[in-house]
């Protein structure tokens, strides 16, 4: 991305927390902006803020990706609208309890937003991305991939799901005109723990950045081309020595006889 970029960033939960600060970052860099998230008048507010502020053209979508319907209006503009070069996939939901007496809906709904809905948008961004040979992805995982809590079954099992696509994702794009980056952000202070099951009063403090600072994270390390950003950690080779030692297990991962400790 330059100072002043061209093309339209789409961006998925934008009416609050990262979603509205990526928001407008993106347009004060010089893009247009398509904001999509349930609450339109939320949006409505944003958009005419930013509108305003810097001079770019910001449309409203307002769309409930849980609902199947609403997200294929979201995905038929990102197949088809020749101006977007950005998508930023941060649309998520949150919640935490056992799993013992969890509800089942709830847990669906959590799956259809994070993973379902999160991968057509991919998919369907793709398509218009390498049709016109350019362009980028910012997908959105968590800490919460990683630091597995007992109540976060489902909620970590779908950030999961996002570090596992996007690192394929970015084996398929290769060195390729259309990139994806990783984000994975730990807690911020937004209003994503609100009715979660977690509060935010209950983290440490030393553990939760702001939403600009997150964002600004995520987007310095856009322009350093970092394949995988994580706002957090100070020594960006923890992860990559994390993620050697998966590559590591590969070759023991399938093999012709089981180990001998199961074998008489």
């Amino acid at each position: 991305m330059t100072d002043r970029a061209t093309g339209t960033a789409v961006v998925t939960g934008a009416s609050g927390g990262m979603g509205a600060v990526f928001a407008d970052r993106l347009a004060a860099r010089g893009h247009d902006l398509i904001l999509v998230a349930r609450n339109r008048p939320k949006l409505e507010t944003l958009a005419g803020e930013l509108a305003e502020q810097t001079g770019r053209r910001v449309e409203v979508l307002a769309a409930d990706l849980a609902d199947r319907a609403q997200s294929v209006v979201v995905e038929d503009r990102l197949r088809s609208d020749e101006s977007i070069e950005l998508l930023v996939n941060n649309a998520g939901l949150s919640g935490f309890s056992p799993l013992t007496g969890a509800d089942p809906d709830a847990a669906a709904e959590m799956i259809a937003v994070n993973t379902t809905a999160f991968t057509r948008l991919a998919i369907a961004a793709l398509a218009g991305l390498t049709r016109r040979g350019r362009g980028a992805i910012i997908n959105l995982s968590s800490a919460l991939a990683l630091n597995i809590y007992p109540v976060s079954a489902v909620y970590s099992g779908t950030k999961s799901y996002v570090i596992a696509f996007t690192q394929a994702l970015q084996q398929e794009l290769g060195d390729g005109p259309v990139r994806a980056q990783l984000a994975v952000p730990g807690g911020v202070d937004t209003a994503f723990w609100d009715g979660s099951g977690i509060e935010l009063e209950s983290l440490s403090a030393d553990a939760v950045m702001s939403p600009e600072d997150a964002v600004d994270a995520v987007l310095a390390g856009f322009d350093a081309g970092e394949p995988v950003t994580i706002p957090s950690m100070p020594d960006i080779t923890d992860w990559t020595s994390f993620d050697q030692a998966r590559k590591d297990l590969i070759p023991k991962l399938s093999r012709a006889h089981p180990a001998d400790r199961y074998t008489p």
